[in-house]
């Protein structure tokens, strides 16, 4: 799936000093995360991982959830 057709889900960046790195995380799809040197390289990671976690519910049949925009307990 190329990451440019991907939904617009949010994605929250965040340092992790025990890390030492920027961490992406997908709060609407569980477990999707991914990280980085830089926000840009974070965020860039995590695109690959929403697309491969899209695929990979979609070969066992699971539900892929619509975006929702900002959550409320971001």
């Amino acid at each position: 799936m190329n990451p440019s057709a991907l939904p617009m889900y949010e994605i929250i960046l965040y340092w992790s000093k025990a890390d030492a790195s920027v961490i992406a995380e997908v709060p609407e799809l569980p477990g999707c995360a991914a990280d980085g040197a830089t926000y840009q390289e974070a965020l860039a990671n995590v695109e690959v991982i929403i697309a491969e976690w899209i695929e990979t519910a979609t070969e066992l049949g699971r539900p892929i959830p619509q975006p929702r925009g900002r959550l409320m307990f971001a």
